[in-house]
């Protein structure tokens, strides 16, 4: 592990009206989740906490410091937790409380540059180059960001990365949490990563260690020793990509555009060992509503979808096509339906997954000389404004009336605006 004095000694000797060629900084949010709890309920400053979804969760998602210094960290049981601190306090999570602090802190990031890509809804990246001659030297703006994410959200902490490039950002973003800033010039990247384990950047899991400690290569280091065309061969450009990460020359530019959407799904764990058949055809009607909500809020349709069961063999799983493209929840549903006439034959489930494949925009002037319902069209058009007006199911079929208490999520692809902005 490169030695945290190693890099103040280059963020002491850099120039500050040196010019960066390429200047990134990564925003990380520590204990996300927590800290907002701790700051919308005093009463939990300094409390050792953990999040779960919803009441009945059993698993923590998140925790607050005080409680990691117990040991316990995210993917524990809660009972586990309280083995190790018998004070520690489970709280559920609130989805639209977090995203709604995110929206507005990524509101505030593009105030400083249009090249903000939202890694997920507690960490951005900020390609700063360009901002060099308005705001100063690349170690000025990120103090100036810093100040400006803790005014905007009423004080809560971020670690902050400042590199050349992507990848060596956000691994200065880890040094020195929760309340960090970590410079590392691009010209000293190779040597502050030269004793950093691979496996310690972000996109090298394990399969990949495993594959480059099989070749000699265990820290950054050692990656000049490996030709860039083995790892071109196995993993193509995400291995061409590997090959410069480990030496602070990620080539990967900061992403600004969500692409079109290629599918649009909902899934939902169950009860384990669920056979009643009832009870499955309720999530799936959950979820068929979720996704074409989903569709209609961005005019999208789709023609084709993957519904999915998962049992303790594996996952039972079908495409199913449609003469007509669809944005209605019945539609969908019935596509559920005859899934499970087809393919389940009472094994217990443990989870559920609907999927619109390829989402299509809707075609306004064509949508006039279509066969859709008018009726139904009103219809979803109605639930949809009373819904967004008083809460997600606030009108819904009466069967949902038996739905799970499990709560909404925030999706790993999470974005402040667009498609992707779903919980």
């Amino acid at each position: 592990m490169v030695k945290r004095e190693f890099i103040y000694n280059y963020m002491i000797q850099a120039n500050s009206n040196r010019i960066w060629n390429r200047a990134i900084i990564l925003v990380d949010m520590n204990a996300f989740f927590a800290s907002i709890e701790q700051l919308d309920f005093p009463e939990l400053q300094g409390q050792p906490i953990g999040i779960t979804n919803g009441w009945d969760g059993t698993t923590i998602i998140t925790c607050s410091y005080e409680a990691r210094a117990f040991g316990i960290k995210t993917g524990m049981r809660v009972r586990e937790a309280k083995q190790l601190c018998a004070n520690f306090i489970k709280r559920p999570s609130r989805p639209k409380r977090y995203t709604e602090i995110s929206s507005r802190i990524m509101r505030e990031l593009i105030s400083f540059t249009p090249d903000v890509e939202v890694f997920s809804v507690d960490e951005a990246f900020l390609d700063i180059t360009s901002c060099q001659k308005l705001f100063g030297n690349p170690e000025n703006i990120a103090k100036l960001v810093k100040e400006r994410v803790r005014d905007c959200s009423d004080g809560l902490l971020c670690s902050i990365g400042l590199s050349g490039d992507k990848t060596t950002a956000k691994y200065a973003a880890k040094l020195h949490k929760p309340d960090g800033l970590t410079v590392i010039p691009p010209w000293s990247s190779r040597e502050a990563l030269l004793n950093v384990p691979v496996t310690d950047l972000c996109g090298i899991a394990k399969g990949i260690g495993l594959f480059l400690s099989q070749r000699g290569v265990n820290v950054c280091g050692d990656m000049k020793k490996l030709p860039i065309g083995i790892l071109a061969k196995r993993f193509g450009n995400l291995g061409r990509r590997i090959w410069f990460m480990a030496q602070g020359l990620d080539p990967e530019p900061v992403k600004t555009e969500v692409p079109s959407p290629r599918s649009i799904g909902h899934g939902k764990v169950m009860p384990p060992n669920t056979q009643d058949i009832n009870a499955i055809k309720v999530f799936f009607l959950h979820m068929s509503e979720k996704v074409a909500e989903r569709l209609r809020r961005y005019h999208f349709e789709a023609g084709q979808f993957f519904v999915g069961l998962k049992t303790k063999e594996g996952w039972l799983g079908d495409k199913f096509y449609l003469d007509q493209e669809t944005n209605d929840g019945h539609d969908i549903y019935n596509l559920c339906l005859r899934f499970m006439e087809k393919y389940w034959l009472g094994e217990g489930a443990y989870q559920v997954q609907v999927t619109a494949l390829d989402p299509k925009m809707v075609d306004q002037q064509l949508r006039l000389f279509d066969s859709s319902d008018p009726d139904r069209i009103n219809l979803c058009h109605t639930m949809d404004l009373i819904n967004r007006r008083y809460g997600e199911f606030a009108l819904s079929p009466a069967r949902l009336m038996l739905r799970s208490k499990m709560p909404n999520v925030i999706a790993p692809a999470w974005k402040p605006s667009g498609h992707r902005q779903t919980i």
